[in-house]
This record gives C-alpha cells, sequence and structure tokens, in this order.
C-alpha cells in the first residue's frame, strides 16, 4: 500500500496541475487544438479572471431570434485550460437555439427568466425533452444533437456552462444549408427535394 501511495503522489507532483496554478490565454498568440499558450505569469492581472459580458442582454434581432454571448478561453482568458466556460442565451419570443453541437464539452443550461423547451437525442435516437422553467437546470452530454426554443411570450434568459474552455460548436442547419455544399448531395443524404434546399440555401446563404 506504501508503495502505492508513494507512486500515486508522484503521478500527482508530476502533473501540470501541480506545477502550474493556472494557464492564462495568451490571446496574442495562435489558438491550437489543445487551447491557446499560457500569458507570462509576469503579464496575468486579476482582469484575467474576471468577465462582465454576460451582464449585458444579446441582440435578438436575427433569422433566429436569438443571441448567444459566449465567456470561452476567446473572450475570458483565466478559464484557458480549466475545463469550464459559460454563455449567456437571450431567447425572444418564438427564438430558438437550432440543432447542434459541442463536440469538445458536456453543456449545463439554467433558466433565469422565461420558458425554454430544451432537448437533445442520443446516439440511439432517443429523445430527451423537457419544457424548464426559471431555476431549472438540464444537462446535454458531450457531442450529442440538442436544441432550445423559448416557449414565453417574452424574452427568455439562460446561462449555459461548459466542461472545456472551448466547447466548439456546429450547428446542423448551417452545416447544410450556409455553405456551398453541392445541392444535389444535400439532396441525396437528407431526402429533401431540389427547391426546398434551395430555399434553405437562400435563406442561410448558402450556394451551389
Amino acid at each position: 500500500m506504501f508503495k502505492f501511495l508513494f507512486l500515486f503522489s508522484i503521478l500527482i507532483l508530476g502533473s501540470d496541475a501541480a506545477v502550474q496554478d493556472f494557464c492564462v490565454a495568451d490571446l496574442k498568440a495562435p489558438e491550437s487544438p489543445s487551447g491557446y499558450s499560457c500569458k507570462s505569469v509576469t503579464n496575468v492581472t486579476v482582469d484575467d479572471f474576471v468577465f462582465s459580458g454576460l451582464s449585458a442582454a444579446g441582440n435578438t434581432a436575427s433569422i433566429i431570434k436569438a443571441a448567444v454571448t459566449p465567456a470561452f478561453a476567446a473572450q475570458f482568458p483565466g478559464v484557458n485550460g480549466l475545463g469550464i466556460s459559460a454563455a449567456r442565451l437571450d431567447l425572444a419570443a418564438g427564438g430558438v437555439i437550432p440543432f447542434h453541437t459541442h463536440p469538445g464539452a458536456s453543456e449545463i443550461l439554467l433558466v433565469v427568466q422565461g420558458s425554454i423547451t430544451a432537448g437533445f437525442v442520443s446516439s440511439a435516437n432517443s429523445v430527451y425533452l423537457k419544457t424548464l422553467k426559471k431555476g431549472d437546470l438540464m444537462v446535454f452530454p458531450q457531442g450529442l444533437l440538442h436544441f432550445q426554443v423559448s416557449d414565453a411570450g417574452y424574452t427568455s434568459v439562460g446561462y449555459v456552462f461548459f466542461s472545456s474552455s472551448n466547447p466548439g460548436l456546429q450547428i446542423t442547419d448551417f452545416a447544410l444549408f450556409a455553405n456551398d455544399l453541392p445541392t444535389k448531395l444535400v439532396g441525396a443524404t437528407t431526402f429533401l427535394d431540389e427547391a426546398t434546399i434551395k430555399k434553405l440555401k437562400g435563406v442561410l446563404g448558402g450556394t451551389n
């Protein structure tokens, strides 16, 4: 047992977490798949660990009638490397965060105003759906398709928290219709007719 505890302590002491308290993002350096490189400790200030951007409502004047205000490493350098981040959701009446995934993180949603219907689809195509009220939490497992829709007749607000400082994002509708993926290929993979695909491409800015 003593040998096991000794070896375990060596592993812990040899980890980056034990050697370095934090890794504030150096936003002047390029971002890599593992995140930003660390800013010199001599240049770190308390402001790197404070973010006030979630106090203001986002602009919901868009096709989805919703806004996402992120507090990821690029906006909040102090979370870099810590495996956490946050964002604010503002959804006007009828607003929607379309089906999307976060390949790099799980997500927790906290509703603080209004009513939001949220759900996700498992890899077995099971649907988990719930209308959330103020104070409710819902978790969305990493990588699974999920969405949020405002059910209130006024703006709904939520805060989301991620298990990564850069959770990543891919919105399904944009991946299909907001680029130059050929209409015939979109039709072959979605079973939609050409007219519908071209209409959706026109709405979301896609071509081809």
